[in-house]
């Protein structure tokens, strides 16, 4: 059955059924022109469109009230993708050091963000707009400050540690560093795709910094982060075995 059809620049039209998101939210897309890994990477075309305009059709697809693009490309503010709001983001929140909080907190006040906020980072287009809906809907029951999406990553992290002259410190329970891999207890990490967060909290807090982490499990074969030719390519084989099973992926 066929959805509302959206256009992204570069031309690229996408099909999908729209979904009710449990929560309204604004979606921020943050993207700059330089790239020590791959220059250019936030534009370049990954299986007919650029690559952030996976994010803004997934947020489209989510059913977001807004979408905010940050970003200091003089092309993609030219030209703003249709259905996005462009913010030019100073030259001194774009480089390869700037922590994404900084960003955010130049980019809320100036947008007049309220609400709920869900970051969408352009390096990870493998998230289904599914993904976007199940994890407000866990930050919607109200235990956390923060919910993050995250993928199972190897438990053998546990057996680690750092030097402080000369002393081991484990980075966990010291036991750890001496079990069997096989009885280690699961591990998960971040995987960048999404994080969900009231705009105002964000503001008062001044980071993401909290003790309150909601974790929205994704499967290692959409926790795809970007950084490299090997990962473009790599990345678009997957988009496509994906949109051959499911609907909505973009």
């Amino acid at each position: 059955m066929g959805g509302p059809c959206f256009q992204v620049s570069g031309g690229f039209k996408y099909t999908g059924s729209m979904i009710t998101a449990p929560l309204p939210f604004t979606a921020v897309i943050p993207m700059r022109a330089g790239s020590r890994g791959l220059p250019g990477k936030n534009i370049r075309p990954l299986a007919g469109t650029p690559l952030y305009g996976h994010s803004v059709n997934q947020a489209l697809l989510a059913g977001a009230k807004r979408i905010l693009i940050t970003t200091n490309i003089d092309a993609v503010i030219a030209e703003p993708p249709k259905g996005t709001e462009v913010f030019r983001r100073p030259e001194d929140l774009a480089q390869d050091d700037t922590p994404m909080a900084h960003v955010l907190k130049h980019l809320l006040p100036e947008a007049r963000v309220q609400g709920v906020v869900v970051l969408l980072q352009p390096t990870s287009p493998l998230r289904l707009s599914s993904d976007i809906t199940a994890a407000i809907a866990h930050f919607g029951q109200g235990q956390f400050d923060l919910v993050m999406s995250v993928t199972q990553a190897d438990a053998s992290v546990l057996k680690w540690g750092t030097l402080s002259g000369g002393r081991f410190l484990p980075l966990s329970d010291p036991s750890y560093c001496f079990a069997n891999r096989q009885t280690l207890p699961q591990v998960f990490r971040p995987n960048g795709a999404i994080y969900v967060f009231e705009a105002q909290w964000f503001l008062n807090q001044g980071g993401f910094e909290t003790d309150r982490i909601g974790g929205f499990l994704m499967p290692a074969e959409r926790s795809f982060d970007i950084d490299s030719d090997e990962d473009f390519i790599r990345c678009e084989s997957q988009l496509r075995s994906l949109t051959k099973n499911v609907t909505g992926v973009l």
